[in-house]
C-alpha cells in the first residue's frame, strides 16, 4: 500500500474493496453465529448511503452525526458520509441527551445516523432542539419514528431506494483532497466540555502509513482484528478501522466487554488494540485465577513469569533455566496464548499510560505488547514501541514522517500531516494548541539517546503541593491499582501538604476477605469496617514503601461505586474524569486534611 498516493480515505477504501470482492470483511454475531459482510457488499452499501445522503440534501462540507455501537454499519456509515463529500461527527453511545445536544449544536450537523432504538431514545430529545438538524437515518426501527417532529428514514429502505445502478465509487470521492476535513471527533471530556477536533483525510492516512511500517516486520497478510473499543474514539477509528481496511484485513465486532474473552477464542485475532485498563483487568483476572488454583499450577506459572521477565530484561539464563523456560513455554505460556486465540502477533496499548509492570507481565507470558502514544489531536498516534525493540517504560520512537521535540517547559510537541486542522469553531483554543505548526500535546516527557519518548505526566494533571513540588498522580495511581485489593484509585493533593486518595476496593478480593473474616459480603458495608480499612491500608503502605516521600499517600477514603462511563466518572475509553470525581467527592477528600 502506497499511502502517499492516496487522495482521500474513501478512494483508498474503494480501491482495496475492488480486489477480491467476495472476500469477507466485516463480521458480527447474529442469532449465535458470526455472519460476514463481504468487501463488495460493504463498498456497495457505502456508495448507496452516499447517494441517499445527497438525496436528503447533504452537500460537500456538511456534517452528519453518527451514533452507533461497533457493528458493520459503523464503517459503512463513515465511508458513506465521506463519499458524499460530507464530514463524519462520531458520538459516544454513552452520551446523554445534553451531550448530544452540545455536539449537534456545536457541529451544526445537518443529519444524524443512529443504530438502535435505545440509542435513539437519548438522541431524539437533543435532535428535536438542534436547529440545523434536518433528518435522522435509523439503522434499526425506533417506535418514536411516527411521532417525532423531524423525518426519520429507515436505513434499509433508504439505501435500497438510492442504490446506484452501476455500482462504483460516488463522483464526490474524486473531488475530495487529502487536506479536506474527514471527521470532527469530540474529545471525551476528561477536563471539561468536549471540543471538536478536525482531522483531515491526510492526517488519518498518515497514521495508517505509520502503523503499516511499524507492523510490517511482523508480516501483514490476511490479518484479523477484534474491535471492541468505541469507534467514536480516534484510537479505534484509525487503528481499529481505517488501518485494517487499508490492508484488507477482516474486522470482527465483539459482542461486548463481558464476552470479550469468549470472542477472542472464537475469532482468534492476529492484531489487537486496547487501552491500559483492559490489560490491567486481564492481569488481575489471570493472577486471581492462578492463585485460586494454587499448588503446582501456581508455581509453574510464577516461574514462567519470572524467567520471561529475565529474558525481557536481557539477563542471562543458566543452562537449567533455559531448559525450564522451554518446558514452561509449552506447559504455561501456550495455554495463556490460547486464551487470546492462539495466533496474536501483537497487542498494542494506547489511550493512556500503561504501567510497565503490566506490560512486562504479558511479555513474560509470550504475548508481545507494544505501548504507543498519541491524542485525538494527532489522529491519534504519535509514537509506538517497535516489535523488534520493545522498551515498555517508554512509548517508543515517533512513527514515520512525524517530528517530535521537547519544549523548554518539558511539554511534548509534534509536527507532521497527522496534526489536526484545529478545534471546530474555536480559533482561540486552536492557537493555544498549535504554534508554528507544532502541536503542543499537554503531556510532559523526555526523549532518550535512542529517540524513545518517555511520558512523565499530563501537564494539566500535575499536582503541585503546598511546597511547590510537582507530583505525577497517574504514576501513584498506577502503583495503587496493581495491588489485588484495589480496583481503582484517584490521588488528590493540589496545594496541599501531602497526597490523599479515593479508593474503590476490588469486589472479588473484598468478597474473599469478608468470607474469611465472617463479615457481611456487601462492599458498601465493608468500607465502614475498621478491620477492612486496615487491610486496604496495608496495600497502600506496600505501595508507599516503593515511592518517594512526596508521592506517598498519607490518608485515604473508600467508596463502593466504581468509576464508570455510565456515571460519567470515566471516559468511554476508561480514563478517569478527575473533574467529575472531584465534583462528587471533593468534600470527603478535603476532610482527610482536617487535622
Amino acid at each position: 500500500m502506497n499511502y502517499d498516493r492516496q487522495a482521500n480515505l474513501p478512494a483508498m477504501f474503494f480501491d482495496v474493496m475492488a480486489e477480491k470482492t467476495d472476500k469477507p470483511l466485516l463480521w458480527a454475531k447474529r442469532d449465535g453465529a458470526w455472519r460476514p459482510t463481504t468487501r463488495g457488499e460493504a463498498a456497495a452499501e457505502a456508495a448507496a448511503l452516499a447517494a441517499a445522503l445527497a438525496a436528503c440534501g447533504i452537500a460537500p462540507g456538511d456534517r452528519v452525526m453518527l451514533v452507533s455501537e461497533n457493528r458493520p454499519e459503523w464503517p459503512i456509515a463513515d465511508l458513506g458520509i465521506m463519499s458524499a463529500g460530507a464530514i463524519t461527527v462520531p458520538a459516544y453511545t454513552t452520551n446523554q441527551p445534553g451531550d448530544h445536544l452540545h455536539i449537534l449544536t456545536n457541529s451544526g450537523a445537518k443529519g444524524a445516523i443512529v443504530s438502535t432504538a435505545s440509542l435513539a431514545e437519548r438522541l431524539l430529545p437533543a435532535a428535536a432542539q438542534a436547529p440545523e438538524l434536518q433528518f435522522i437515518l435509523a439503522i434499526e426501527p425506533t417506535h418514536r419514528a411516527q411521532s417525532f417532529v423531524k423525518p426519520i428514514h429507515d436505513w434499509r429502505e433508504t439505501l435500497d431506494k438510492h442504490r446506484p445502478p452501476n455500482g462504483g465509487r460516488p463522483a464526490a470521492v474524486e473531488r475530495l483532497k487529502r487536506t479536506d476535513t474527514a471527521c470532527i471527533i469530540y474529545t471525551s471530556g476528561t477536563g471539561g466540555v468536549p471540543k471538536g477536533v478536525m482531522l483531515s483525510h491526510g492526517a488519518v492516512l498518515s497514521n495508517c502509513k505509520g502503523a503499516y511500517y511499524l507492523l510490517l516486520e511482523l508480516g501483514l497478510d490476511d490479518d484479523v482484528f477484534l474491535s471492541f473499543l468505541p469507534l467514536s474514539h480516534s484510537y479505534e477509528h484509525t487503528a481499529g478501522m481505517h488501518f485494517p481496511l487499508s490492508i484488507g484485513a477482516q474486522i470482527y465486532y465483539a459482542e461486548g466487554a463481558d464476552k470479550l474473552g469468549a470472542n477472542m477464542v472464537e475469532v482468534r485475532p492476529t492484531i489487537m488494540t486496547a487501552v491500559p485498563r483492559l490489560y490491567e483487568t486481564m492481569h488481575r483476572r489471570i493472577a486471581a485465577g492462578v492463585a485460586a488454583k494454587g499448588g503446582l499450577s501456581e508455581k509453574l506459572f510464577n516461574r514462567a513469569v519470572e524467567l520471561g521477565r529475565k529474558r525481557y530484561r536481557k539477563q542471562p539464563l543458566t543452562m537449567g533455566e533455559r531448559i525450564a523456560d522451554a518446558a514452561l513455554d509449552v506447559l504455561v505460556r501456550k495455554k495463556v496464548r490460547a486464551r487470546f486465540g492462539g495466533r496474536l502477533k501483537v497487542m498494542v496499548s494506547g489511550g493512556a499510560p500503561l504501567n510497565a509492570d503490566i506490560g512486562v507481565f504479558f511479555t513474560a507470558l509470550g504475548l508481545r505488547i507494544l505501548q504507543g502514544y498519541g491524542l485525538t489531536e494527532s489522529a491519534p498516534v504519535i509514537s509506538c514501541n517497535l516489535p523488534s525493540k520493545v522498551r515498555l517504560d517508554t512509548v517508543g520512537p515517533p512513527m514515520v514522517d512525524i517530528e517530535v521535540k521537547i519544549a523548554e517547559d518539558g511539554e511534548i510537541c509534534a509536527r507532521g500531516e497527522l496534526v489536526m486542522q484545529g478545534y471546530w469553531r474555536d480559533p482561540a483554543t486552536t492557537a493555544e494548541a498549535i504554534k508554528d505548526g507544532w502541536l503542543h500535546t499537554g503531556d510532559i516527557g523526555e526523549i532518550d539517546a535512542d529517540g524513545f519518548i518517555r511520558i512523565t505526566d499530563r501537564k494539566k494533571d500535575l499536582i503541585v503541593n503546598s511546597g511547590g513540588d510537582n507530583i505525577s498522580p497517574q504514576r501513584v495511581e498506577g502503583f495503587l491499582t496493581l495491588q489485588p485489593e484495589i480496583a481503582q484509585a484517584m490521588v488528590y493533593g493540589d496545594r496541599q501538604p501531602h497526597l490523599v486518595a479515593l479508593i474503590v476496593p476490588d469486589e472479588g478480593w473484598a468478597a474473599s476477605w469478608a468470607k474469611t473474616h465472617g463479615k457481611p459480603g456487601e462492599l458498601a458495608a465493608l468500607i465502614s469496617d475498621p478491620a477492612f480499612h486496615e487491610a486496604i491500608g496495608d496495600a497502600v503502605e506496600r505501595v508507599n514503601a516503593t515511592l518517594s516521600s512526596l508521592e506517598r499517600v498519607r490518608k485515604f477514603t473508600m467508596i463502593a461505586e466504581p468509576f464508570t462511563s455510565a456515571n460519567e466518572m470515566m471516559t468511554p475509553t476508561l480514563k478517569i474524569r478527575r473533574h467529575k470525581i472531584l465534583a462528587a467527592y471533593r468534600p470527603r477528600l478535603d476532610a482527610l486534611y482536617g487535622g
